[in-house]
């Protein structure tokens, strides 16, 4: 299938399940489980998002895989896994904060950040009422308008993405490695979501974006996205990012900011 046609189905599901998650975020939300530590939750929006995911990608891609956030892995038959998160950014959510999102993407080969090959994806922010598509080759995009990455500038003069992870030794060592740096970039920005973080970045309104701890699910639209607007998306020591590090950005500021992070014992 082109990419052109993955990608017309990765944004319409991700625009359905949107609508269904600002409805439910209407109807009001409550915490359902939690994860990895108890700051860590699940709500039963974000099953009921995945679910109409889930069932709308095996109508249209049967035999396709399927890695999501809540309802885990099921391999397929094609080379292709469709990898989702159903709600990135559930504590905004929860909140009422519009920094949440849809994220789809469909990737070939194995749904792992360091070897697959990412074809399409879409990130939907119904509470900012943005809709943002990359397919490989094809560009990224808003609303139909292309997208770029800034120009890099010196560490100094760059606005910084990043997150903090759920897990309290890891969270830690983000706040050690932060304080430090604080002095070394224009600001830090925490904005609780990590596809909104990288889309943000490929519309060009941040400079670089890092984070420790990311899952597949977390960062595959968003790293087509600034892909696809001109950025590099890497790891600490690897050319491609693993759940150690990603880094993203254009590449002259992503690698004064590894450097960076590589002196402060990121």
């Amino acid at each position: 299938m082109a990419h052109e046609d993955l990608l017309e189905i990765a944004r319409d599901v991700a625009r359905e399940a949107g609508e269904l998650a600002a409805r439910l975020r209407r109807e009001g939300v409550e915490v359902a489980a939690t994860k990895s530590s108890p700051i860590d939750i699940v709500t039963a929006a974000d099953r009921a998002t995945e679910d109409l995911i889930r069932s709308r990608l095996a109508d249209l891609r049967p035999g396709d895989g399927f890695l999501g956030e809540e309802s885990g892995a099921e391999r397929g038959t094609t080379g292709l896994t469709w990898v989702v998160d159903p709600i990135d950014g559930t504590v905004n959510y929860l909140y009422g904060l519009p920094n949440w999102s849809v994220s789809i993407a469909v990737v070939e080969g194995d749904p792992d950040p360091t070897t697959w090959t990412a074809l399409a994806g879409a990130v939907d922010a119904p509470a900012l009422g943005e809709l943002y598509t990359a397919s490989a080759g094809g560009g990224a995009w808003l609303e139909g308008r292309p997208l770029r990455v800034r120009e890099a500038v010196p560490l100094d003069r760059a606005l910084v993405a990043t997150g903090f992870h759920y897990t309290q030794a890891i969270r830690a060592n983000q706040a050690r490695v932060a304080q430090p740096l604080l002095a070394r970039v224009r600001d830090l920005r925490r904005a609780g979501g990590a596809a909104i973080d990288l889309a943000y970045l490929a519309a060009g309104r941040l400079d670089a974006y890092f984070e420790q701890g990311l899952n597949p699910w977390d960062q595959a639209a968003g790293a087509l996205l600034v892909q696809e607007a001109g950025g590099v998306v890497r790891g600490l020591d690897e050319e491609r990012p693993t759940n150690r590090m990603t880094i993203a950005g254009s590449a002259g500021v992503v690698e004064e900011l590894r450097a960076a992070l590589l002196e402060l014992g990121a």
